[in-house]
């Protein structure tokens, strides 16, 4: 059984959302974080990311960083840009990006779901950004920013989907290009049909947000942990997360480049690497056009690199994933990175940034080889969460991203 619950959101004057919202907090670093939110005062990098009003603080994760977090989302508060609906309700929140659009149900799921397995994990997190979260969360009282689930509908979304005809509480394009728009759900009964209909789902997925989960699930506990009267009914046993059917996402390209070559010159890597792909040399930039196929940037030229069929794996979907194949054939075994998750020899680029980026970076001298991988694919992903495996780090990108501060949980 899997449980969604409607929330009372914290959310922007509906002429101050598209300055208020913020892409998430973790896509971008301390100075770039800044330059996004100047002129814009309300921005909510200013509390996910709080760092950039203290320029005399060096450590972004000491407590003055998250009571800074806590004062301005008070300050909002008080000022009334932002304001909490009086009662429960669902959202829609759709994103509609180069003409694609995805619908999303916003909702909060209980950590009980999260820790017995029907929330589905496919990644590790790391401690110390689990941790940053679980501050961030305790000392603000909220979740700024959802956890992004998937699921295999079976009927949920033709639930959602008629209340897209009626006038949102949001609609507007942010600088990138991507178009944001928010509908309430405040009518009680469609509230339970949706209720009903997504406890029949087995599970969900974390497509992106691990991270998040995790710290939500982990704030539960620390707040059951100190109110003896806890019952488990509590606001803060559950958290904020947005639910996409599975057909309606796109998984992005997520590359890699290397430092060097490990000793080999390129013509001893490119024979090396014919023992396990055909290799062409490409007239110029291009994307694999399959799976189990990478392209291949050395030396000012590109190669499209196919996998030989003997080294793809029907009966293990982890060991089967293009990221997995190019770890335990190349990356390991030829250019010794034997842990991707530790290694300072390897930098992973999100598909967003495009091909023309690993192009420069090995142009530049500072990096010796590119490999432009072709996109995992929901299904990988779906499986290898169904078989309680973990995928290598850097597997998936998923765009476009959810906005932070557009619908906030409150844990009171």
């Amino acid at each position: 059984m899997f449980s969604i619950h409607p929330f009372r959101a914290l959310r922007p004057k509906p002429e101050l959302a598209a300055e208020i919202s913020s892409l998430p907090y973790d896509v971008m670093n301390r100075e770039e974080a800044a330059k996004m939110a100047e002129g814009k005062p309300n921005s909510y990098l200013r509390v996910t990311r709080s760092e950039i009003e203290l320029p005399d603080i060096k450590d972004p994760h000491c407590k003055e960083v998250y009571e800074h977090a806590k004062h301005n989302l008070k300050r909002m508060e008080k000022e009334g840009v932002v304001f909490q609906d009086e009662k429960p309700y669902f959202y829609v929140y759709r994103q509609t990006m180069e003409g694609r659009e995805q619908y999303g149900l916003v909702a909060c799921v209980k950590t009980e779901d999260y820790l017995k397995g029907s929330i589905k994990k496919h990644e590790l997190t790391r401690a110390e950004k689990e941790e940053d979260r679980l501050r961030h969360i305790l000392a603000t009282g909220a979740q700024t920013g959802p956890a992004f689930l998937t699921y295999r509908d079976k009927g949920q979304f033709a639930l959602i989907k008629p209340i897209t005809k009626k006038p949102p509480v949001y609609d507007f394009t942010t600088e990138d290009g991507i178009g944001h728009t928010v509908w309430i759900i405040d009518d009680d009964a469609l509230i339970e049909r949706l209720r009903i209909s997504f406890s029949s789902l087995p599970c969900t997925y974390i497509a992106d947000g691990h991270h998040r989960s995790a710290a939500g699930a982990r704030a539960s506990e620390e707040r059951a942990k100190h109110n003896p009267e806890h019952k488990g009914n509590e606001e803060y046993t559950r958290f904020l997360a947005i639910l996409f059917p599975s057909t309606q996402l796109k998984i992005l390209d997520y590359n890699r480049l290397v430092k060097d070559l490990s000793g080999h010159s390129p013509e001893d890597f490119l024979k090396a690497l014919g023992e396990v792909c055909d290799i062409e040399q490409l007239p110029g930039l291009a994307a694999p056009q399959k799976a189990k196929q990478f392209s291949l940037y050395l030396k000012g030229a590109w190669y499209s690199c196919t996998f030989h069929d003997k080294h793809h794996s029907k009966k293990d979907p982890l060991r089967n994933l293009d990221v997995s194949i190019l770890q335990n054939l190349v990356l390991k075994p030829l250019l010794k990175i034997n842990n991707p998750r530790t290694s300072d020899r390897i930098d992973f680029v999100g598909g967003i940034r495009g091909l023309g980026e690993l192009q420069a970076r090995v142009d530049s001298g500072e990096w010796a080889v590119a490999f432009a991988m072709f996109p995992t694919s929901l299904e990988e992903l779906m499986n290898i969460a169904d078989a309680e495996e973990i995928m290598p780090p850097k597997s998936t990108w998923f765009e476009p991203k959810l906005r932070d501060g557009l619908l906030v949980h409150l844990l009171d």
